[in-house]
This record gives structure tokens, C-alpha cells and sequence, in this order.
């Protein structure tokens, strides 16, 4: 594997322990709160915060997901860079360092979508210093250390191109020969008091129950709510609904001021499992 192909973690350190150890220990701790049984899933939605944060959130839905051999993470493209032409960009080859070990690259699925989807462009750059992808993948190296990644990172959040991609990914996976899982990684409302923040995000999470991407951006416009991965939930429940999913359940919904104590000015994290 050429050294240019393994994304080196960006964030490790500071959204998350450096050290293997000290990780693997509070990613086990945080499933060890999930005691539900684990099954398959077409798709699921967590949060990318720091995991002292979010990472509770985010262990409700992986640690009750049978996680397949392939695993298509999308998410929001924080840092406005970007080189993919028209906005989505993927990684197609190699793997991502952790301090858990390198998450390899389905690279026949990137590539089949880069192929059939001509949103898709491989575009190393916007994934270079981007968290919302890394951040998901302790909880997958933990759980399936031998499962491989699609990520995509979306620099759009309007209707038609995420039907676009949905539809593309509905029609590769409906043909796929294993299992895939698509994850959405997006938190919640940004710095708005606890109870105004919760207020918004029923309006959004009601649409995702009924995997209703356009309406999830649109309620999202309407409301000013601040969901930052509003464009890749509105691919995943739209993809979802295509492959026969009927309902989104919400598994989990906190704050940032359950870790500080301060309800004033939080951002908010939900888990949504979609079978």
C-alpha cells in the first residue's frame, strides 16, 4: 500500500485518546451501557463529537447493530475543502489510520460508486483534516476490526443531488453480493440552550422517522436548525426507504451539558438505528 493512500488520523488527541489503550478502554465502557441485542440494520445516524461527549450516543447505535463487511460512512465536510467537482468526496483506496489499527477501503464498492454516481470523486484533500468520518471509527475497529469503510464527505445539502446519491447507493448496494451498512455521521443543534435545542431537533428527527430526506432539509431550512450532517441523513433515510426500510427509531438523544453541566449553550448528539 503506497504511503499517499493510508489517511492518517487527523484528530486523535483531541476528540479522542491517542493512546490505544486509554481508547479501547473507553469505547469498551461506553458499549458496556448497551444491553440490547445486536442485529442487521440498513442504516444508522451518529454523532462525531469529541467521544467524551457523544461517544455514550454513538455506542447506542453501533453497539446494537450487527456491523457487515462493508460500511459506507457519509458525512458533512466541516473544513470547506474540497477538490471533488460536484461536492462529493470520497476516498477510494488504501485504509485510515487509528490508534486501533488501519481501517482498510472497500475499494470495489468506492469504485463501482465513484462509477455509477458522477457526484462521487476520489478527493484526498477533503478528507485530510475532516473528524466526522474518523470519529466513527473506533466503535467499528472495536466492534468489526475486519470490516472495510466507503467514506464520503459532502460539501452540498440540497435536495436533488442527495437523491442523486441515494439512489446510486440504493441500486449498488440492492446488488451487492454481502450486506452493507450505510452510516450517516451528523450531531444535532449547535450552541443553542438545552431546551430550545431539543424543541428543533424533534422537528428533524420526526422526518428521519419517517425517512424523509427532503423534508428533513427542509425542516432544517425552515426551522434554522443546525444539524451539520443534514445533507448525508437526507442520502442514508432515502437510501434506506429504497431498500424496503419503513422507519427510523431514535435510540438515543443527550447534550453536551450532561458532560458540563451547563444547559445554557450545548450541542446536541441523537442515535438512529433504521431497519
Amino acid at each position: 500500500m503506497n504511503a499517499q493512500d493510508v489517511r492518517a488520523a487527523a484528530v486523535a488527541g483531541h476528540f479522542y485518546p491517542a493512546h490505544p489503550g486509554k481508547l479501547s478502554e473507553m469505547v469498551e465502557s461506553f458499549l458496556a451501557e448497551v444491553d440490547v441485542e445486536a442485529r442487521p440494520m440498513r442504516a444508522v445516524i451518529a454523532p462525531h463529537a469529541g467521544l467524551v461527549y457523544s461517544g455514550q450516543c454513538a455506542a447506542h447505535v453501533f453497539g446494537r447493530v450487527e456491523i457487515p463487511s462493508t460500511v459506507v460512512i457519509l458525512a458533512p465536510n466541516h473544513t470547506g475543502l474540497v477538490d471533488a467537482p460536484r461536492g462529493a468526496s470520497i476516498w477510494e483506496r488504501g485504509a485510515f489510520e487509528t490508534p486501533l489499527g488501519r481501517v482498510a477501503v472497500a475499494e470495489k464498492f468506492a469504485g463501482e460508486l465513484e462509477l455509477r454516481c458522477p457526484l462521487v470523486a476520489h478527493d484526498p484533500r477533503a478528507h485530510r483534516d475532516e473528524h466526522a468520518v474518523e470519529v466513527e471509527l473506533p466503535f467499528l475497529t472495536s466492534l468489526a476490526p475486519r470490516s472495510a469503510i466507503v467514506p464520503i464527505v459532502l460539501a452540498w445539502e440540497d435536495w436533488p443531488r442527495c437523491k442523486q446519491l441515494a439512489d446510486a447507493l440504493a441500486g449498488l448496494v440492492s446488488e451487492w453480493p454481502e450486506q452493507v451498512l450505510l452510516v450517516a455521521s451528523s450531531d444535532m443543534t449547535h450552541f443553542e440552550p438545552a431546551a430550545r435545542a431539543a424543541e428543533k431537533d424533534r422537528l428533524a428527527l420526526a422526518a428521519i422517522e419517517r425517512l424523509d430526506g427532503e423534508e428533513l432539509l427542509n425542516a432544517c431550512r425552515r426551522e434554522q436548525i443546525t444539524m451539520c450532517g443534514r445533507a448525508p441523513a437526507a442520502v442514508v433515510v432515502e437510501a434506506a426507504r429504497q431498500l424496503g426500510a419503513t422507519r427510523g427509531e431514535v435510540v438515543d438523544y443527550r447534550h453536551s451539558g450532561w458532560v458540563t453541566g451547563d444547559d445554557s449553550n450545548v450541542v446536541a448528539y441523537a442515535g438512529v438505528t433504521i431497519a
